[in-house]
């Protein structure tokens, strides 16, 4: 019986363009939900923050991040670091040294690895920003769960965090909250009151069964809230901030998303730097996913190949419009005021 090895790299290759169709697809819904910050007019970005809001209230968000976005990156990037190493483009005119076959195919081979180096420099500084640097963090006050990003003040974002029941926080107003927590100082006296009917509920066994007794209610409920208040100042102390920024705070993750969207895209140096970003992912990925239906068999003859060439740049145009808005839109036309 003959045993048929398949080659590694063989193997390689249709992992690496399965992940990169897997990216494509992630790419289109993730443009389309940002061009909601800009496309729906008048209506303050609703579908992006209900669209944010249903990804980040998924249970084990961290754990399918990693899972279905963060494995596939770090294959398709492994690998296509090292094909971007060992290829060789033959559609730049050379001293003659080199092969030069200026045909379509050839450019477009080209145009894939040097589109690869920007989305490598890109992601790298695309996650970052948003998911490090201006991520929302969180702040939980009693019942209630605050986000908060740093922005710069401008004078439409008076109107615009009125209407999504924002607020914001300058240097002044936080110093407002911190001389009001002060002024609560006999308050403290509570904490220790908490921390010692806490110390009497436990011993060696465990919790000591007790009944119900209401000042003790009240004692540790209102050092609850005096620790949450003393907290929310604290968080807010923490945002070292720069002339002319200020804290906005939100009760809701995509409005406060929305916000760190917006603050990016009022800067012409950002905007001109994602249009680059967005037009080399849209590229590299329809490219690739024409280049996936040949790699797995699904198109073969030259007149479907021709065919799915415009099918793949009518996608790429559609996308790249829907980037191009979310970049342009946001605040220059959706959120501005």
């Amino acid at each position: 019986m003959t045993v048929l090895s398949v080659p590694r790299a063989f193997v390689w290759r249709r992992v690496h363009s399965l992940m990169g169709l897997w990216l494509t697809l992630f790419l289109m819904e993730h443009l389309l939900t940002n061009s909601q910050a800009a496309l729906w007019l008048g209506e303050n970005a609703r579908g992006f923050v209900a669209m944010v809001n249903a990804l980040h209230n998924l249970p084990y968000l961290q754990v399918i991040e990693v899972i279905l976005l963060g494995v596939p990156l770090l294959i398709h990037g492994v690998l296509g670091i090292k094909y971007l190493l060992t290829s060789r483009s033959n559609s730049i005119r050379s001293d003659g040294s080199k092969p030069y076959i200026p045909l379509g195919r050839n450019r477009a081979y080209s145009w894939q690895r040097i589109t690869s180096w920007v989305l490598l420099i890109g992601l790298i500084l695309h996650v970052t920003k948003f998911r490090f640097l201006d991520y929302p963090e969180t702040v939980q006050v009693g019942t209630h769960t605050f986000y908060l990003v740093d922005v710069k003040m401008d004078e439409g974002l008076y109107t615009v965090a009125d209407r999504l029941n924002v607020s914001l926080f300058d240097e002044q107003a936080i110093k407002q909250e911190r001389t009001a927590l002060n002024e609560r100082g006999s308050e403290k006296t509570l904490l220790k009151a908490a921390e010692s009917i806490r110390d009497q509920n436990y011993d060696w066994k465990g919790p000591i069964p007790q009944s119900y007794n209401s000042q003790k209610a009240m004692i540790l409920t209102a050092a609850e809230r005096y620790e949450d208040q003393v907290n929310w100042v604290e968080r807010l102390e923490s945002h070292h901030l720069m002339q002319g920024e200020v804290v906005a705070a939100s009760t809701d993750f995509g409005i406060a998303t929305v916000l760190a969207v917006r603050d990016t895209f009022k800067n012409p140096i950002y905007c001109t730097l994602y249009t680059i970003f967005v037009l080399a992912a849209c590229f590299h990925a329809f490219n690739g996913f024409w280049t996936f239906l040949i790699t797995w068999g699904w198109v073969l003859k030259m007149a479907a190949q021709r065919a799915w060439v415009t099918v793949a740049i009518v996608l790429m145009l559609v996308i790249l419009f829907l980037g191009l808005a979310a970049i342009w839109g946001t605040y220059w036309v959706n959120l501005r005021y």
